[in-house]
């Protein structure tokens, strides 16, 4: 099979991609500006909706485009500052390689973590800077970066690079429309998988494999299983914490009997005495949630701290706060249901008499 007809071997998805990273030297036609030095990702066309990457001006190149080897490419918002100081580039020229390539879009700020779609370069890299079709970088015979396996020397005298030879280096994604496409795609995959092995390419029994994103993340071990205990760990401190809360609520409940009773003599229901110890139960509960951030922000800079390249995504955003909160204040909630029903059957005359 030809280069261009491999590139076509997976259209069979709603989207689909295929991509390898790089390390490209960029610079101006005007000779002027020194060359940048930008981390590159030559991929196909559908890249770009498949992963929902945002464009502030222009869009990406089209599936014509892959297959003319056009001289396109799409950077990113820093490289953009970089090169043109953040104005509007489509249509801007850039030299890679001694080629020029036109500018047709550039992305707003994009930082995807973890680096799913190639975790060859590392789990929590930058997102790349610079992109363009992937014929054309094979077209400009730009090298790869990242993990290859060979199992032969080809049909291709022995260079990995091309598309027929006997080595495995491009990363491929597939976007399916529904579910019960999955099956039907991995066997598709598994025939060419047995078609390529009977002509002789693949040497081994096809093991076809189809896994989607958290899957694929599970299989590569890209969140670490300290991680996980970690989870584990804080939710059994959390219990710990609800149990203790329960106690002190229900002994502050019995320090305050005859509180209770008065009001009930005084015409307080017991409804209404449930809803003033559940209420105060969570407003206790938002107290410490707000304590508790406190801490959890100074935790979170002492995890910043560590080597781990995970360790940087440790940060508190808008929805995990409001989690934080909404976990705080439910699990105060449940903790002073007990105390508020105990406070609730408490009777007025027994405290009365007692006082």
């Amino acid at each position: 099979a030809g280069p261009r007809r491999q590139r076509r071997l997976i259209k069979k998805a709603f989207r689909q991609a295929m991509s390898a990273g790089f390390n490209a030297g960029i610079s101006l036609p005007d000779a002027q500006t020194k060359p940048v030095f930008a981390s590159t990702r030559y991929t196909s066309a559908d890249f770009f909706a498949m992963f929902d990457a945002p464009l502030e001006h222009g869009s990406g190149w089209s599936a014509a485009d892959d297959e003319a080897e056009a001289r396109v490419a799409v950077i990113s918002a820093s490289l953009n500052e970089k090169l043109f100081g953040g104005v509007n580039s489509v249509g801007r020229e850039v030299i890679v390689r001694g080629q020029p390539l036109r500018v047709i879009g550039v992305l707003k700020p994009w930082n995807v973590k973890p680096h799913y779609w190639d975790l060859t370069l590392g789990s929590y890299i930058d997102t790349e800077d610079f992109y363009l079709p992937f014929s054309t970088a094979m077209a400009l015979k730009m090298g790869h970066w990242g993990n290859m396996d060979c199992w032969s020397r080809g049909a291709t005298g022995g260079n990995p690079l091309e598309l027929n030879a006997a080595c495995a280096w491009v990363q491929y994604w597939v976007e399916l429309e529904k579910p019960e496409d999955a099956g039907a795609y991995r066997d598709y995959l598994a025939a060419y998988s047995e078609a390529q092995r009977q002509a002789g390419r693949f040497v081994r029994p096809t093991n076809v494999r189809l896994r989607h994103v958290m899957d694929w993340l599970g299989a590569q071990k890209v969140l670490p299983a300290d991680v996980r205990l970690q989870t584990w760990v804080a939710f059994g401190f959390l219990a710990v914490c609800v149990v203790n809360m329960v106690g002190l609520l229900l002994a502050k409940t019995l320090r305050r009997s005859g509180e209770i009773g008065v009001r009930r003599a005084l015409g307080a229901t017991r409804g209404d005495i449930f809803k003033q110890f559940v209420v105060e139960a969570g407003v206790l509960g938002l107290a410490g949630a707000m304590l508790g951030l406190l801490f959890a922000q100074g935790g979170l800079w002492l995890v910043r701290q560590s080597p781990n390249d995970y360790a940087r995504l440790a940060e508190l955003d808008a929805s995990m706060l409001a989690l934080t909160l909404g976990l705080a204040l439910l699990a105060s909630l449940i903790a002073g249901l007990l105390p508020a029903w105990r406070a609730a059957l408490i009777t007025p005359a027994v405290q009365l008499k007692v006082q």
